[in-house]
């Protein structure tokens, strides 16, 4: 008798074993609507003298009333620039992003970011991957500066975007209290 209740609570502890593991499972499903995600997809769009076209797509996360730098992003630690999914930056042309010469191709971006001096950009080869962990110095394509600038007011919903500038496109990653810019022109 004792054997039978064994067996029983063997597979009764089993099969809740297994419940619980779906259940976490199904929690970590990728979401089919991105647009609800605490972090929705966002997307900025340049075109740089001679008609090359630069795409950026990235989550946008939310402050929160958190601390974002030197708090939920540390200072002087890679960062995904984003949330997700990673970043990723698609030229069609050839381009100088600051120092940076990058052929046409797609490419992801992290960034270090600094307490009261420049951040740097980093343009990975590496594609197609979540966000973290970042994939490693040895498939960079190469880093830049980005100059740092105080906003005058906070920013709640991290923000990559363009501005025209002459012959090029400045991008600027704006969030909390900070702007972090790098001009990008066609490479001739």
């Amino acid at each position: 008798m004792q054997a039978g209740i064994v067996v029983r609570s063997s597979i009764f502890l089993g099969a809740a074993l297994i419940a619980a593991a779906m259940a976490g499972f199904a929690g970590n499903a990728p979401q089919r609507d991105k647009s609800q995600r605490p972090s929705p997809p966002a997307h900025a769009e340049c075109k740089v003298g001679g008609g090359t076209t630069i795409n950026v797509d990235y989550s946008s996360p939310r402050m929160k009333g958190r601390k974002v730098f030197g708090g939920i992003v540390p200072y002087g630690q890679v960062w995904r620039a984003g949330a997700n999914e990673a970043t990723t930056f698609v030229v069609s042309g050839n381009v100088r992003v600051g120092s940076l010469e990058l052929p046409a191709g797609s490419y992801t971006l992290f960034v270090i970011p600094e307490e009261g001096k420049a951040w740097r950009l980093i343009v990975s080869k590496k594609t197609g991957e979540w966000g973290i962990p970042y994939p490693g110095e040895q498939l960079d394509l190469g880093r830049t500066e980005m100059r740092t600038k105080a906003l005058a007011s906070p920013v709640e919903n991290f923000t990559i975007g363009f501005d025209r500038d002459g012959d090029g496109c400045v991008l600027h990653m704006d969030w909390e209290t900070t702007s972090a810019s790098v001009k990008i022109v066609e490479k001739r």
